[in-house]
């Protein structure tokens, strides 16, 4: 019986993946343009019982209406906001997601850019690229801060802020945190309110997911509560922070500097006004870019597709 679905994946998989998918069901894999056209999208989701997307497929509910067939869909990632979860539920179509696999990658990743930003180490490569090594020369010249004894501040104490806690602890920093309410085992982490925690912290690194609770959470009013010697740091979603206001703080320098792994508009476009100011550290959204994590990633995706053509409970479902 299972042979008989098929299944549209709106880009490449593993090979081992595609292998397992081929076993079962007739695929339908997209090579072109990422993310796969709407249009396109429309016209081939039609007749599919089962979906694979990735975060940059917008699956809303008139790609959900073109799909009369389907019974499950499976995203490659851990947030599932570019689907219309209620719209796929009042058809009862299942969603799997891949949680808790990302953990630890996305907290290396914000250590990684901590340390990147406070040490200006991207800063410090573009001064030799440009031929520049010689006008450091002064001791006030290209210094960073130290992270050893500053106060990180950790926005959403889940498996991601918990997991970033604890390598910054071993770093020798001190940790707040602000979660909805106070959670026990945080070790030596510390609940504050979230205007202390803007207010103390000399680091703000965001692990809330987005919702409509949380859109542009982190905005002017709360930018203007940090130092002027501070950092923030989002590995978390884009549209959590207002983009404008986080610009024109490190415009006007009422915060020391930025690194973002993740943007309001992905991918970012080069003529963006982020793109043009020194103290920002940007990366492409990889907080999950491990060879280890995407090939977890993908056994997890194709599982939880299989799990839901097979009317099964997923491994993880939203």
């Amino acid at each position: 019986m299972e042979r008989k679905f098929k299944v549209l994946l709106t880009r490449r998989l593993h090979e081992f993946a595609l292998n397992e998918l081929r076993k079962r069901y007739k695929i339908t894999v997209h090579e072109g343009k990422i993310p796969m056209p709407k249009r396109r999208l429309l016209e081939e989701i039609k007749n599919k019982d089962g979906l694979i997307c990735f975060p940059y497929d917008i699956i809303d509910k008139e790609i959900l209406c073109s799909a009369k067939k389907l019974k499950s869909i499976s995203t490659y990632s851990v947030g599932f906001d570019h689907i219309d979860v209620n719209y796929a539920k009042k058809r009862k179509i299942t969603i799997g997601y891949t949680p808790d696999v990302l953990t630890n990658a996305t907290a290396e990743l914000t250590i990684g850019l901590m340390m990147d930003l406070l040490r200006r180490i991207t800063e410090g490569d573009n001064i030799i690229r440009k031929g520049k090594w010689n006008e450091i020369f002064g001791p006030f010249d290209y210094v960073g801060t130290e992270i050893s004894g500053k106060i990180i501040g950790i926005l959403g104490m889940g498996r991601i802020g918990k997991t970033v806690a604890k390598k910054a602890s071993c770093l020798g920093m001190h940790v707040l945190y602000h979660n909805r309410k106070p959670i026990t085992k945080t070790g030596k982490a510390k609940y504050v309110s979230l205007n202390e925690l803007f207010k103390k912290s000399d680091v703000i690194s965001i692990h809330v997911p987005y919702s409509k609770n949380t859109h542009h959470m982190i905005n002017s009013k709360l930018l203007n509560k940090m130092k002027k010697s501070s950092f923030l740091i989002n590995t978390s979603r884009g549209k959590v922070v207002n983009q404008k206001d986080l610009l024109k703080a490190l415009q006007l320098k009422k915060i020391q500097g930025a690194a973002l792994d993740v943007f309001e508009d992905e991918p970012i476009s080069k003529s963006n006004d982020l793109v043009k100011i020194k103290n920002i550290v940007m990366v492409p959204h990889i907080g999950s870019s491990t060879s280890k994590t995407r090939h977890i990633m993908a056994e997890i995706t194709v599982k939880n597709l299989i799990l839901g053509l097979s009317n099964k409970k997923l491994v993880y479902s939203v």
